[in-house]
């Protein structure tokens, strides 16, 4: 008998810029807001899905992410409709979350009413930080000022369920500037927080003209001081770089980590999906938007890559283990449908170096990170090589 299928997911990437930012290595491209496509664009999506419509295997839909990119580039009525495209294909999960990445420039935040009533439920806000100065070090184009008012602006609008994006590390920064910037994002009172340290990425503008960044030293109090701060204003960290008020995590971000599935639309999108055979594949589809957006192309997937037996643990514990509640061994039953057998010498061996930890008891029984696990999660991880 085979496993029940794990939850399924949509991701939905929009790959377009204003300005590509020097740190960043996502798939976007810059456009001027007279040149986006939107008419183009929402068709390929909404074709894009029907072709991919075998993979939900007859699943609820859990959450849905609008990521790029700048998603927020694009109307209201672009959402409204692309989302009723959705529900009519797809059955939607009763308490779904459906996320939208947004910046908070002006323009961008006089369209948050508009995303509300198209159906969308929690933003994501690219606040990255509070200081004009280093944010015209990271290429951003709003000020801190616009962040704020952004802030108030969703809320009027109705959303109540929101996340700041926040970078720390960032170039020549002091742990009083870094707290600054956590300081201020804990007083708009987000529900959700993601705090991540800046790193320099290869195909991008730093990458070629690094910046100064602060010394290790630095690096370190800084997260010491701000994890402290964090859990201080009741921002308990449920990941690597995610901190989230009670029972306000991301559900589209936990399916991730807990190895579920996730359908991908939309240039240089990627999925993951399991199939009734218990075979799981990762594919993803052609990344230039000229290319996703050419009519004569039979099929918008660039690759299809099976996982083979051999790298499902490694793999499941790759999303896993960014978790601090980690994961059970029943969770890696149901997702790998394989045996713990298959890897729990090398658990075993982590555990006995301090890298890794049990608690519970017997089929309540959890594996996690241990503090020292999460802070060398790379060398946990090659255990599992």
């Amino acid at each position: 008998m085979s496993n029940p299928l794990p939850p399924l997911s949509l991701y939905i990437h929009t790959p377009w810029c204003i300005r590509k930012c020097p740190y960043c290595d996502f798939n976007s491209h810059q456009i001027s807001k007279d040149e986006l496509p939107e008419e183009a664009y929402l068709s390929q999506l909404v074709d894009d899905l029907k072709k991919d419509n075998s993979w939900t295997q007859n699943r609820p839909i859990q959450s849905i992410f609008i990521g790029g990119g700048t998603p927020s580039l694009l109307s209201d009525k672009f959402y409204d409709r692309l989302l009723n495209e959705i529900s009519k294909q797809h059955r939607l999960a009763d308490n779904i979350e459906i996320t939208m990445e947004a910046n908070p420039g002006a323009v961008e935040a006089s369209r948050f009413e508009g995303y509300f009533k198209a159906g969308i439920n929690r933003l994501s806000v690219g606040v990255q930080s509070f200081q004009d100065t280093q944010l015209k070090a990271l290429g951003r184009i709003h000020s801190s000022d616009n962040a704020i008012k952004a802030v108030e602006i969703l809320r009027n609008a109705g959303f109540s369920n929101f996340n700041i994006d926040l970078m720390h590390g960032l170039p020549d920064q002091s742990l009083k500037d870094a707290l600054h910037d956590l300081n201020t994002a804990i007083q708009l009172a987000p529900t959700h927080l993601s705090w991540y340290q800046l790193t320099i990425e290869p195909n991008t503008e730093f990458f070629s003209k690094p910046p100064q960044l602060p010394e290790e030293e630095i690096l370190c109090d800084i997260i010491e001081a701000g994890q402290a701060r964090l859990n201080e204003a009741g921002y308990k960290q449920y990941e690597v770089s995610a901190y989230a008020k009670d029972n306000q995590q991301s559900q589209h971000n936990l399916n991730y980590w807990q190895f579920g599935d996730y359908l991908a639309i939309g240039a240089g999108a990627h999925g993951k999906i399991t199939q009734t055979n218990g075979e799981i594949f990762r594919y993803r589809k052609v990344r230039q938007p000229n290319h996703y957006l050419d009519p004569t192309r039979l099929s918008t997937t660039a690759a299809i890559e099976p996982i083979e037996q051999d790298d499902l643990p490694l793999e499941f514990l790759m999303n896993t283990l960014r978790l601090t509640e980690g994961f059970s061994i029943d969770l890696y039953h149901a997702t790998t449908g394989l045996s713990p057998e298959s890897f729990i010498k090398d658990i075993e061996k982590a555990i006995s170096e301090g890298l890794l930890e049990k608690v519970g008891r017997e089929k309540k029984e959890i594996i996690r990170p241990t503090l020292k696990g999460r802070m060398y999660l790379n060398e946990l991880l090659e255990r599992f090589l």
